[in-house]
This record gives structure tokens, C-alpha cells and sequence, in this order.
């Protein structure tokens, strides 16, 4: 953020300001220099953000303690709170930031993160001593592979008859005292039996404790419900992409009043629904749903993430049938309220509030305790898979879609393609990834490593 700071307030890092002659073509391109500092500071900002986010959430359940009600309780509404707290500083950006770079000063809207950014790490360290720190127990990428390469020596290998020809657990895996082997992937198990050659050579690479081979399980298991989540991000980004778009062809004047909405502030809307939502869910709708449910939080998580796939598919068929409206309308020389892209909005608050909350918790819990840095990462990742698939699939359809002379549904002009059918397109894609999703959820195991700490 300082370097980007940098370049807003440095005239000599960025290049001279457009004349209005300029502005058809003809400005001053920017130096290589310039665009150096400009690249290492978005580089750094990337790889900052990359610690923070998976780290960030482990970190902060750690602080938990599940042996205890009263952390199982803090543990399962932190999600909300986190994402709440998410949702505020967005929320902030959008308006405030934004409203200060457009009107004030671009270095100022710069500095006021950078500077946000710097208290934040000051209070960081200030409670350092507070922290619970739990110990590092080595690469888990290393453990996994040697599962691997174990399970795979050992494939023809046919199953003991007794638990004693499998090695014991080790005394010093505190968690893992009451974990047993299952059935599924049950080619796994093969990797912690005991050869008769594995008590020469390198006794590190033969060594599997019980917890490594479920552990690896685990890992294996989240991965078709990680799958299913992208195309949900898929609509997310379509949606909020083409957004801006349809608002740039409305009516921006807010009603009463003479101020008119930056197009991309629209998006406000989903997140004042995600801001107003979780915060009652927590402190109004939970114990209710708990005492009908009997069950902790009220529903499960893989039944959060399916309410919000809905809400997503929900999102889609409101779309196309508000721009085929907003379109016809646009061709007869009215403008729609931009205020007609609310439900949208309003739907898509509650996909994030179900489905992206849902996951969070879903792939912090659902994986060993030293594994949810890796957990965590898994909904960036599915988000960042999401975003290139979202660019490839509008240059397929555009492609598709304009073959022998037609005119394609994704052009410049948005009054004159085929917008909805693009959205009817992603709800239908939706709608087949939540059948895909359902068959994933009904067979999928919970695990409840929570006890095994205990």
C-alpha cells in the first residue's frame, strides 16, 4: 500500500495527466520505471493478502478453545462476525474511500487503507502476548505425499486380519488418540501397514501414523464440494461484472434528489443485506432454529452452502428478466431506475451470507487442526479458479454465439446483445452444479476433529 501511495503522491512514478486534446489517443505512456513500481507494489499487495486471508481465520480459531462449550459456541459464530466485520470495511471503501479518491484527492484515498493498514498492525503486535500460539508440527505436504507414495508401494499388498500388524499410533501425537482407521478410501489404509523391509532403511519415509492416512482422507473428501463451489463464484462474478454495465444504461438519479449514484456503488446493496442479515441470524434466528433443529448452529454447514446455491440460481433468473426490461425500455429512449438491479442485489447478499460463510467455516472444521491454513485457502482459491474461468467462459459464449453471421449475445453495446440469455445460460449451468452438489452432500462424511482435540 505504501508504494501504491507512492505513485498518487510522487508525480515522477506515474505519468503527466491527459490534456483534453490528449485524452482521443495521443497521452504521454507511461516509463518503464513507472510501471516497475507500479507492478512490485500490486505484486507485494498480492502476496500480503495471500498471508493474511489464510492465516488470518485459522489463527483466530486457534484462539478458541473446543474442549469447552463456551469455545464451541465462540468458534461457530466467529464466521459470521468475521465476515460481518468483512462486509463493514467493504462497505467503507465503496463509499467513503471511493467517494474521497473522486472527489477530494487520489493520494488521499490511498493513504486512508495504507494508514488503517499500519494501525492494524500495530495492534497486532500490541497483543502478541495475549495469543494462543499452537506449535508447529512440520510440512504437511510432506506427510501427505508419503501417504501417497506408501499407499501406492503397498497397493498389492492384501489387508492384515488384526489391528496389530498396523503401526501404533505415535505417543506424541496428542491429537490424534482417538482417531481410527474407516472405510473410506480404504486403499489408503494400505499405507500404514507394517512390511517386514520397513524396519530398515529410512525409517522416516515408513513410518504412517493412523492420523496421516485420515488426515489425507479428509483432504480427499472436501474436494468435489470445493468443485461444486466454483460455478457458484462463477455467477457471483458474472454477476457483479455486468452489473456495472446495465447501472451505466440507467437511470442513476437517486429518487428526491439531485445526486446521482456511481454506477458501481450498486453493489452496496448486497453488501448492506450481508451486513444487516448475519448479525440478526446471530443474535435472533440461531437459538430458535437450534431448539427446532437440535442441531449446533441451527443448520449444517454443506446446508448453508446449499440454501446459498439456490439463492445464486435465484440471482440469475431475476437477472435476465430485469435486463430484458431494462433493455426494451433502454431501446425506446427510457431508462429504467437503476434501483431495479436491488433484488439481484438483494440475492446475491444472501448467496455470500449462506454459501461463502458456509464454505469458510465448512473447509476450517472439515480438515485437521494443521491443516486449515490449507482449508482456508481453498475458497480463495476456488474464488481466483472462478474469476478465469468467468473471462473464459464470456470469450466462449461471444465466440458461440456470433458463429455463421449471428450477433453475438456479450457485445460493447449492451442495449443491443443478448444479456439475458447470457444469465438464463449461468442459472442453467448453476441449476446442474447443485444437482452435482446435493449428490456430493448426501454423501459426505462430517468429521469432528473438535472431539479429537478433546
Amino acid at each position: 500500500m505504501l508504494m501504491l501511495t507512492f505513485t498518487s503522491l510522487i508525480p515522477n512514478l506515474r505519468p503527466p495527466p491527459c490534456t483534453a486534446d490528449q485524452i482521443t489517443g495521443k497521452c504521454i505512456r507511461y516509463s518503464n520505471s513507472q510501471l516497475y513500481v507500479l507492478l512490485s507494489g500490486l505484486f507485494l499487495l498480492s502476496v500480503g493478502t495471500g498471508g493474511i486471508r489464510s492465516c488470518s481465520v485459522p489463527f483466530s480459531l486457534d484462539q478458541f478453545d473446543d474442549s469447552t462449550e463456551e469455545g464451541r459456541e465462540g468458534s461457530r459464530s466467529f464466521f459470521s462476525w468475521y465476515y460481518t466485520t468483512h462486509t463493514i470495511v467493504q462497505l467503507v471503501s465503496m463509499t467513503l474511500v471511493l467517494y474521497v479518491q473522486n472527489n477530494i484527492s487520489w493520494a488521499i484515498g490511498f493513504a486512508i487503507p495504507t494508514v488503517l493498514n499500519l494501525f492494524a498492525l500495530l495492534l497486532l503486535f500490541v497483543g502478541t502476548r495475549f495469543y494462543v500460539f499452537v506449535k508447529p508440527e512440520g510440512s504437511v505436504f510432506r506427510g501427505i505425499f508419503k501417504v501417497l507414495v506408501a499407499a501406492y508401494k503397498k497397493r498389492n499388498v492384501r489387508f492384515p486380519s488384526g489391528i496389530d500388524y498396523y503401526r501404533p499410533l505415535l505417543e506424541t501425537d496428542l491429537q490424534s488418540n482417538k482417531i481410527v482407521l474407516t472405510d473410506q478410501f480404504r486403499f489408503l489404509n494400505k499405507a500404514v501397514i507394517v512390511m517386514n523391509n520397513d524396519e530398515a532403511g529410512n525409517e522416516e519415509w515408513r513410518s504412517y501414523t493412523v492420523r496421516q492416512i485420515e488426515d489425507m482422507k479428509s483432504i480427499i473428501s472436501i474436494i468435489p464440494i470445493f468443485a461444486s463451489s466454483i460455478i457458484g463464484f462463477l455467477a457471483m462474478n458474472q454477476q457483479q461484472t455486468f452489473t456495472v454495465s446495465q447501472a451505466l444504461k440507467m437511470d442513476l438519479q437517486f429518487p428526491g434528489t439531485s445526486y446521482l449514484i456511481p454506477p458501481a456503488s450498486i453493489t452496496v446493496i448486497s453488501l448492506l443485506t450481508i451486513g444487516i442479515w448475519l448479525p440478526f441470524y446471530e443474535t435472533v434466528l440461531v437459538r430458535p432454529i437450534e431448539n427446532i433443529t437440535k442441531q449446533e448452529g441451527g443448520i449444517s454447514l454443506l446446508q448453508k452452502v446449499g440454501i446459498g446455491n439456490i439463492f445464486s440460481i435465484s440471482t440469475m433468473f431475476i437477472s435476465g428478466i430485469v435486463e430484458r426490461k431494462r433493455r426494451d425500455l433502454s431501446l425506446t429512449g427510457v431508462n429504467i431506475s437503476v434501483f431495479w438491479l436491488t433484488p439481484q442485489q438483494v440475492l446475491m447478499g444472501f448467496y455470500q451470507v449462506f454459501t461463502i460463510v458456509g464454505l469458510t467455516e465448512f473447509f476450517n472444521k472439515q480438515v485437521p487442526i494443521n491443516m486449515r491454513s490449507i482449508g482456508n485457502s481453498l475458497l480463495y482459491l476456488g474464488l481466483s479458479l472462478a474469476s478465469y474461468l468467468s473471462s473464459a467462459m464470456v470469450s466462449i459464449v461471444h465466440s458461440v454465439t456470433a458463429r455463421g453471421g449471428r450477433q453475438s449475445w456479450l457485445t460493447d453495446d449492451i442495449d443491443t446483445n443478448k444479456l439475458d440469455y447470457f444469465y438464463y445460460f449461468i442459472a442453467a449451468l448453476s441449476t446442474l452444479n447443485l444437482i452435482f452438489f446435493f449428490w456430493c452432500a448426501r454423501r459426505y462424511r462430517y468429521r469432528n476433529y473438535s472431539d479429537e482435540q478433546r
